[in-house]
């Protein structure tokens, strides 16, 4: 079908209707009736309650959870309409001072149940019914929780203290513009549009855009790496100095619901493998004509072409694909289209790259993007889309275990990317297009595994680092080591690459994030290996794993699907996948 759309708006009408102020206030009160409300339950709370008056009071934690979910969505998606709007910057703020009151206020709960003996909360946790998950998950964090005092000064120091660095070194790059000379012309640049020159036919322009990337991000370097040393400290003294965690990761791990040895076992398996992607860097180096790839050069298209996508051609191409994988698929995608919940024009001030917002269980997503026409901005969409499916898929209604846990998060947005590309490459009859839809797809599997595996392998690094008081200049020094493991001699490296970590905005917003992506890649490469073999007979597999949403651990889930994870071979398997499409792409050139 072809589809009369253009990139566009999204409308937050379904969060807050106009008037926004009026709806505000409303939701305000609301959240201030169940915060009162859990207030009064705290003295029903003891080791002795009865099952129906804990539910009772879950039920109205649940309630808590889910007024927070609106408003928190839509502070945050009106600030990334437009990152330097007063009005939504006020507003923002003013919403999260409010969330902070109302969670200070109502911490006693989690904190209560955190402390109850093993006995009397496995009683209660056998009456929760979908809730078991979120309040055994609750219990893990038991060794590291303060005091309420301690817990509520850290809430509201957080809010106006690293959360607000964050959020300042945020408007501070998304006001970056970048300038690019295309065909003789000046283009004043957002960090999205010039980063499609990275895959750009000519070396030149490859080669130009890094350097101008580099240039205005090293220009404000000493003010971005302070704001990142701060936050680095600020989680080591916390996780570590006041919490006990055993290493920065660890807090992630354990929020992943992961042990630190799986996360170990992966990182170390792709250590194990970079000489499969060594190796393909080197053949890539002769199938685009050049001795040996530049670090410039590794997104290097085989074709010569800059073929664009027109918006309606590229939503058409996507709702093809996942309607042959399922047509609910395709179904649910379209919700967001028909409800107006995608944000996907480019405009000066919006925020840069491409997220999915899950509000409440039934509800549709909202999805941001930057749409540029380009093959990389195609599979972006298909990749949000996919998150919002994930979402959509979750079969229970309980707001507390919606969300997958990280690991799982991209289970559903790789799955849908490759839904498309797999498409067509198998449509595609000009072999060269052929073997650039293939290589792209190897480029991206980097990307999304070695890449950032190795981000985490830095982190890991420079927390340490910083922690021993260590310089700038050490970092960037550290960070050219990390590069030379990762391409051996198979790519040479310019100076200016040292300072790519101050480019990399998940080290502040979500430290030790970034292996999620390496676990997400590599499990649907080995899901997507099982698709191919067992056809209509894996769907209903695949889609009882995106159904528990966050009802359970990963690990349980995946051993549903017969993956173990604490198990190198399992990581193995993503990577001989990779090694089979190297393979293919040796065969058609």
């Amino acid at each position: 079908m072809t589809l009369s759309l253009s990139p566009s708006r999204w409308s937050l009408e379904d969060l807050l209707p106009t008037p926004v102020e009026q709806s505000l206030e409303a939701k305000l009160s609301e959240l201030e009736s169940v915060v009162k409300a859990l207030e009064a339950d705290r003295k029903r709370l003891s080791d002795e309650i009865l099952e129906a008056d804990f539910l009772e009071i879950l039920g109205r934690y649940e309630k808590l959870h889910q007024v927070s979910q609106i408003l928190g969505a839509y502070a945050y998606l009106y600030v990334s309409e437009d990152v330097q709007n007063l009005a939504a910057l006020n507003l923002r703020d003013r919403i999260d001072q409010a969330l902070t009151d109302a969670d200070n206020r109502t911490l006693y709960f989690s904190l209560w149940f955190r402390e109850l003996t093993d006995e009397v909360a496995m009683r209660l946790i056998q009456t929760s019914g979908n809730l078991r998950y979120f309040l055994e998950s609750l219990r893990r964090f038991k060794p590291y929780t303060l005091s309420e005092s301690e817990e509520k000064i850290i809430n509201t120091k957080d809010v106006n203290g690293v959360d607000a660095l964050v959020g300042i070194y945020d408007m501070i790059v998304d006001r970056f513009a970048f300038t690019l000379e295309v065909d003789g012309e000046r283009k004043v640049l957002t960090r999205d549009e010039l980063g499609a020159y990275t895959r750009h036919p000519k070396a030149e322009m490859r080669q130009a855009a890094y350097q101008e990337l580099f240039r205005v991000f090293v220009d404000h370097s000493t003010l971005l790496a302070q704001i990142y040393n701060h936050r680095v400290r600020d989680w080591h003294d916390e996780a570590l100095e006041m919490r006990g965690y055993r290493s920065p990761i660890s807090v992630r791990n354990l929020a992943n619901d992961l042990p630190d040895q799986v996360v170990d076992t992966l990182l170390e398996v792709c250590r194990q493998n970079v000489g499969l992607l060594q190796r393909y860097f080197k053949l890539k180096a002769g199938w685009v004509g050049m001795e040996k790839l530049r670090r410039y050069d590794i997104y290097a298209p085989l074709a010569a072409s800059d073929k664009t996508f027109e918006y309606a051609q590229a939503v058409d191409m996507i709702l093809d694909s996942f309607r042959a994988f399922s047509p609910a698929f395709a179904d649910q995608a379209w919700c967001l289209f028909r409800e107006n919940h995608l944000d996907s024009e480019s405009r000066p001030g919006k925020r840069g790259g491409a997220f999915c917002y899950t509000t409440l269980p039934g509800a549709t997503p909202f999805v941001l993007v930057n749409y540029a026409r380009r093959a990389r901005d195609v599979a972006t969409l298909a990749h949000e889309l996919g998150h919002a499916i994930h979402s959509m898929q979750y079969s229970g209604e309980d707001s507390l275990v919606q969300h997958a846990a990280m690991p799982l998060a991209e289970t559903a947005s790789i799955f849908g990317e490759m839904l498309l590309v797999d498409r067509l490459i198998q449509e595609e009859t000009d072999l060269a297009v052929r073997r650039d839809l293939l290589a792209y797809t190897i480029d991206d599997a980097y990307a999304s595994i070695q890449r950032q595996a190795y981000f985490a392998l830095f982190e890991r690094q420079a927390h340490d680092m910083i922690g021993k008081g260590q310089t700038i200049e050490e970092l960037c020094t550290a960070y050219r080591f990390n590069l030379e493991e990762q391409f051996g001699d198979a790519i040479e490296l310019s100076d200016e690459f040292q300072w790519e970590w101050i480019t990399v905005p998940h080290f502040l917003h979500a430290p030790f994030y970034t292996y999620a992506y390496s676990f997400g890649q590599l499990l649907v490469l080995a899901l997507y290996q099982q698709f191919r073999k067992d056809g209509a007979g894996f769907i209903p597999r695949y889609l009882k794993i995106l159904s528990y949403g966050g009802s359970e651990s990963p690990a349980v889930i995946l051993s549903e699907a017969g993956l173990d994870i604490t198990q190198p071979e399992f990581w193995q398997g993503g990577f001989d996948v990779l090694k089979g499409m190297i393979e293919e792409l040796i065969h058609i050139s």
